[in-house]
């Protein structure tokens, strides 16, 4: 095997990508704090892109709502091959993480409500900051602690994270945003339907498999036009990579040697794993740190601290059972309740899309904005070391349960 293969391969692996991404996070965060931190924000805010099109935007949102798109495209596309062929086509084991999903928003927005409504002012502003679940990080933090664990712990926290995130996209879109450009979003449909017309692989997507004419000199400018269209829409421009990946076809046509999914999935997870989410992390997680004692002096903090850490062990946790227990819905078979409880634990990683939501949410107030932060890094810290004591557990648990027996000599005393 060739080297550029074996590093392929490696980057397929959710492991790897999720050392590459913790170390790039780690980066960040020391250069943000370092005597160099200004430095790092001139090269986080340094801006780039054409002016006409109203792309002239900095690195951090070319890294958040360009490469991250890559990410999400990877994910939907995964999440289609599970709702088609893999366990997701049960509706009764689907129903479970997307109601989970949404208790998970709703127990920690109301959650910091609670502590910030008599605050007065801006505070209670920031109602949508522990509600969204980093899942580029948590799915990083599941892969490196988690390799025994069962493969539909994953299948559970893609989903949820998937449906978390879109219900943040429009809580942003409706409550955090001036307006929504509704005639971008509906001009997007159209290279949609081109792109998923292409998808079904008859007619002219069959007569350009039969070309010489490479799929991705077609494929480029209806992918470029989705993603500026969503992006000029005011809508945060990853549900692009998340509304082409749900859109990829996974049957093989006759003639065919793989399904385009398949394809995708082998040809682009390395770029998203390996370049895409490491530069995105040292985009983005450089947060100026202001210590621990936010956490016990201010409401703002305390509150997005609370909802991440225990909201959204709650919601998730708690949304699940009562589905189980209220309606038809059910667990994985491979799957046990500590297991929900430390994934549960684990979207409590709110980082990117929370720091989003925390700068539309204090525009104005430097204070607030600073202790907002400093909230989600201290939750998401303290959520990720919870999930990651649970999660060891219940690795090595399974870890041993599925070891094979071990063979004795015939010397063992009796």
């Amino acid at each position: 095997m060739k080297s550029g293969n074996r590093l392929a391969e490696a980057l397929r692996s959710d492991t790897t990508g999720g050392l590459l991404l913790i170390g790039a996070a780690a980066i960040a965060l020391l250069w943000a704090n370092s005597p160099w931190g200004n430095a790092y924000e001139s090269v986080r805010h340094f801006v780039i892109g054409p002016a006409w099109l109203h792309l002239d935007l900095a690195l951090e949102a070319w890294a958040a709502d360009g490469l991250l798109a890559l990410f999400f495209f990877i994910v939907g596309n995964e999440l289609k091959q599970e709702f088609i062929n893999g366990q997701l086509r049960d509706p009764k084991k689907a129903m479970v993480p997307i109601v989970a999903a949404v208790c998970g928003v709703v127990v920690p927005a109301v959650i910091f409500t609670v502590i910030n409504l008599g605050q007065g002012g801006e505070a209670a502003n920031g109602w949508g900051i522990p509600m969204a679940t980093d899942v580029a990080f948590a799915i990083a933090i599941l892969a490196i602690v988690g390799r025994h664990l069962p493969p539909a712990l994953r299948i559970f926290l893609l989903t949820l994270a998937v449906v978390d995130d879109l219900i943040a996209i429009l809580v942003i879109a409706i409550f955090y945003t001036g307006g929504v450009n509704f005639l971008a979003l509906v001009a997007v449909l159209l290279p949609l339907g081109l792109f998923a017309y292409l998808q079904r692989g008859r007619g002219l997507a069959a007569a350009l498999n039969r070309s010489r004419v490479p799929n991705w000199v077609v494929y480029l400018p209806i992918i470029a036009a989705i993603w500026t269209l969503v992006h000029a829409s005011g809508v945060h421009a990853t549900i692009a990579g998340v509304a082409m990946g749900l859109l990829m076809r996974t049957g093989k046509q006759p003639g065919e040697k793989m399904d385009p999914s398949h394809r995708a999935e082998i040809g682009l997870r390395p770029w998203a794993m390996g370049l895409a989410l490491p530069i995105f992390a040292l985009m983005s997680a450089g947060v100026v740190f202001d210590g621990f004692g936010a956490i016990f002096t201010d409401t703002v903090a305390l509150g997005i601290v609370i909802g991440l850490v225990v909201g959204k062990l709650v919601g998730i946790a708690g949304g699940a059972w009562l589905t189980t227990k209220l309606t038809s819905g059910r667990l994985d078979d491979s799957l046990a309740w500590p297991d929900i409880i430390g994934m549960s634990q684990l979207a409590g990683i709110g980082f990117t899309v929370s720091l989003l939501i925390s700068e539309l949410s204090y525009p104005d107030n430097a204070s607030m904005l600073d202790h907002a932060k400093s909230g989600v890094l201290i939750g998401s810290l303290i959520a990720t070391i919870l999930a990651m004591v649970v999660l060891t557990i219940r690795n090595r648990h399974y870890q041993r349960r599925n070891a094979p027996p071990t063979v004795g000599t015939g010397f063992e005393s009796t």
